[in-house]
């Protein structure tokens, strides 16, 4: 690049530093190793500058960026503090050299200056290891993508370069961008602490605006990304117009940002998130006061969440509250005295022409803008101003390493650029109370905060209300907030309110975020963890109410001893248990009267044996169905009702033959009586029944099982398998075709003696038995309950009765209350008098 080349927006610094304080230095005196500085200074530089003559527009003319010149600064406050510091490089000195990159980046031709030598050419070499560059290290610039243009460049040479605000994660890389260093910890960072702040307020509707730049998009796809698995969501995104380099708007771009406003206006989403360079934001705000835009949340990117000029328009305190993003607050003493303060006019560069006013010259003319905004700045905080300074340290203390330097001098060798790379990586020291060292990525990890923007004068106008650690990758210390919304409370920014507990979400549209809240029916609940947007079944054994969390066990219901049904039933078994007890009494008693005998005589006793053993066994249907007390339910009742009833039919039976066969059927009558035909029959029967009860248990068998209460799902019912209802049928039906057989004999027998005229009392007998019995089964076909268990407990006990009083109780009437009728001479005269009726 000879004299002669031209650099669009470029603005040269070239100040040298001398050995006297700094208060008396001179500009652009060389020092024994430079410093490269790229800053952001104007925004509106229409002309072309000559690097040759260092001719500079003048600063009333053109916008100046206030957050630049700062920059400028205090590289400037940390190149002469090393040099007044007798520790840090001793007997040598630092110079530098600034340019300005405008908003409208200009890199190429300031970069490719620095690389050149004092001749301005840079020569092409096939090896540049002994290359000697005009600056061994470069501060800036301050945006990603310039930072990469310039990084390109500087790579080859690797000449270092420290970034003091570019936060793209690519240049993390170091197989492509081996050079580059960063003050500030990257967009990883910087979206994750915007991403904690969203879940902190429960902000989960948003809305992203983003520049058309490189920074606008690659930071707003970070942040989606991000969000994407924090349940936020983004209602709707939207690219900012970039101005022109004067500010002047296109008509398509006014048009472009009345849009976005009223999209704003229409939008549920009160949060707005802005990646945007800050000069790019003036129209855009300004659109904003003039649709009277209010109520909502900004949350800043650091490019503009400590810009004092946007700051300086007040009226945006009506827009609803600002937050941003940024570095933390690092004061550096003396610096904001250093930043107004005017240096004197010295001599101009060598080898340049003194045509006009130098750079320096007519920058200090710029120094009223700067002390407007003093005042802001130095109560802000510096924050990345102190990325520029410890970058300038960094330097410093990796050429004191390098230099070998100590408490008498420096080597003053030749430096080449890589072999200052890796001193500056290896630097490890402590700068104003904070560890400067630079990770594997060549990020130096200081702390972010997030700040609010404050109107009091009074106050830092950047209030920090958060802290942001990147090695933690947590937030914390979040203070209170000052909320421009009524009553001071937090604003809401989501499509749906939050569920209640026990509520499942009913997606609506696109968005996750967007849904109803629908309550979980009993039986189901709400495993957020697992699926927040279905509601899972409880397990069989467990049920849940509406809108529950979580299930709980069933209550097992079964026949207890505190119920009332259960005492009534169990004292009416105690009864019938009693009752039978004195049957067998008075019959052992009268064993050998004609009473008794008609009645049977000792089969008798084998039907009041299972009457009392059924009784005794009335326990088993109370208390938890067990394998036990299901078989005996199943087979032993069922049992002594056949024991009972085939000895109530054979008895039927046996008094019609003595009367009406015998004398038909002799030798069929003297067989049954030889043989004892009573016995067999019973014994036959029984046989029969276990065959039958033991089929019905290996069908059906008796384990106990659970099955939901029909009338109250929070009950299971313990009870016997639940095809019991179908075993008893099976069971029952030799019993009632017994009591069908009993019945009919006693109907034939109803024109017998009176004494042995039994069809009233079987009959009631085997008629209660089989209509409780077809109930029974019917009732349990149609409902499940304890009920069912209750019901088939009450008639097992009175079916006992019914045999117990129905059938022994007149024979027990007659013995002791007219013991005239148990003779044998009454029941003679009785047979007597038949005999000659059917005579």
């Amino acid at each position: 690049m000879g004299p002669q080349g031209r650099a669009a927006c470029s603005l040269l610094f070239l100040l040298q530093a001398l050995a006297e304080p700094a208060e008396n230095s001179e500009f652009f005196l060389p020092g024994d190793y430079l410093l490269g500085g790229l800053f952001t200074l104007h925004a509106n530089v229409k002309g072309i500058v000559h690097l040759n003559y260092l001719k500079v527009p003048k600063c009333k003319e053109y916008e100046m960026k206030v957050l630049g010149y700062n920059l400028m600064q205090a590289m400037r406050f940390a190149v002469e503090e090393i040099n007044n510091d007798s520790s840090l490089l001793p007997d040598v000195l630092l110079g530098y050299e600034m340019v300005d990159s405008c908003y409208m980046s200009n890199n190429v031709q300031p970069v490719l200056y620095f690389l050149s030598q004092d001749d301005y050419f840079l020569p092409i070499q096939e090896d540049y290891s002994h290359y000697v560059p005009r600056v061994v290290a470069i501060i800036g610039p301050d945006n990603s993508e310039a930072t990469k243009t310039v990084a390109n460049f500087l790579s080859l040479f690797l000449l270092p370069q420290i970034t003091y605000s570019a936060i793209n994660d690519e240049l993390g890389n170091k197989g492509r961008f081996p050079a580059v260093l960063r003050t500030m910890p990257g967009a990883d960072h910087h979206v994750e602490a915007m991403a904690q702040v969203l879940l902190h307020f429960r902000w989960n509707w948003i809305v992203v605006l983003a520049s058309g730049d490189d920074y606008g998009r690659e930071n707003g796809h970070l942040l989606s990304q991000r969000l994407a698995h924090r349940d936020i969501c983004i209602a709707f995104q939207e690219t900012l117009p970039t101005p022109q380099p004067d500010q002047t708007m296109t008509p398509q771009d006014q048009e472009r940002l009345e849009a976005i406003v009223g999209k704003l206006q229409q939008s549920t989403a009160r949060v707005v998130v802005v990646f945007s360079p800050e000069l790019a934001l003036h129209n855009f705000f300004r659109e904003v006061l003039r649709q009277n835009f209010t109520g909502a949340v900004w949350i800043a990117s650091e490019s503009w969440a400590i810009d004092p000029v946007l700051h300086n328009l007040t009226e945006l305190q009506r827009a609803g509250t600002f937050l941003g993003i940024t570095t933390q607050s690092v004061p550096i003493p003396g610096f904001s005295e250093f930043r107004v303060r005017r240096s004197r006019l010295g001599r101009p560069a060598l080898n340049r022409s003194s045509g006009g006013a130098t750079c320096n010259q007519e920058c200090d003319t710029c120094l009223n803008t700067t002390e407007s905004f003093n005042s802001i700045l130095t109560l802000s905080g510096e924050r990345v101003v102190y990325s520029v300074y410890s970058s300038v340290y960094a330097v410093a203390h990796a050429l004191h390493s390098f230099l070998g330097c100590n408490q008498s001098g420096c080597r003053k060798d030749v430096v080449y650029p890589w072999q200052l790379l890796p001193e500056i990586r290896k630097v490890n020291f402590t700068l104003l109370g904070h560890q400067i060292f630079f990770n594997e990525q060549g990020d130096l990890s200081l702390n972010l905060e997030v700040i609010q923007w404050r109107w009091d004068l009074s106050q830092n106008p950047f209030r920090s209300v958060a802290s942001y650690q990147p090695f933690k990758r947590q937030l914390k210390r979040i203070q209170d907030i000052s909320w421009n919304t009524p009553n001071n409370t937090i604003p809401v920014s989501m499509c749906s309110k939050s569920c209640q507990p026990g509520q499942k979400k009913k997606p609506v549209g696109l968005h996750p975020c967007c849904f109803e809240c629908i309550d979980c029916a009993p039986g189901t609940f709400l495993n957020q963890t697992l699926d927040e947007f279905d509601c899972q079944p409880c397990p069989s054994s467990e049920w849940s109410h509406r809108k529950d969390t979580s299930c709980f066990k069933r209550k097992l219901a079964f026949l207890e001893w505190d119920e009332a049904p259960t005492i009534a039933v169990v004292l009416l078994a105690a009864l019938g248990f009693l009752s039978t007890l004195a049957v067998v009494v008075i019959f052992w008693r009268h064993a050998q009267t004609p009473v008794v005998r008609s009645a049977g005589g000792p089969m008798c006793f084998l039907m009041l044996a299972p009457l009392l053993m059924a009784y005794a066994a009335v326990p088993v249907y109370v208390g938890p169905p067990s394998v036990s007390s299901c078989l005996f339910r199943q087979a032993f009742f069922t049992l002594c009702f056949t024991i009972c009833i085939s000895c109530i039919t054979v008895r039927s039976f046996q008094i019609v033959c003595v009367f009406k066969m015998a004398r038909r059927l002799p030798r069929a009558y003297g067989c049954w009586g030889r043989y004892h035909g009573p016995y067999v029959f019973v014994a036959s029967v029984v046989m029969l029944k276990l065959v039958i009860v033991a089929s019905s248990i290996l069908a059906t068998t008796a384990m106990p099982t659970t099955r939901v209460d029909p009338d109250d799902p929070r009950i299971m019912i313990l009870s016997c398998n639940p095809n019991y209802h179908r075993g008893l049928l099976v069971n029952t039906s030799l019993d009632l075709l017994l009591s069908v057989l009993g019945f009919g004999f006693a109907y034939t027998g109803k024109e017998l003696p009176t004494n042995y005229n039994e069809a009233k009392f079987i009959t009631f007998c085997m008629t209660f038995y089989f209509s409780s019995s077809v109930f029974l089964c019917t009732f349990m076909a149609v409902y499940s309950g304890v009920l069912v268990t209750i019901l088939d407990l009450l008639v097992t006990v009175l079916n006992l009765l019914g045999i117990s009083l129905g059938y022994f109780g007149p024979k027990c009437y007659l013995i002791l209350f007219y013991p005239e009728r148990n003779t044998p001479a009454y029941f003679n005269s009785v047979i007597q008098g038949y005999t000659m009726r059917k005579d």
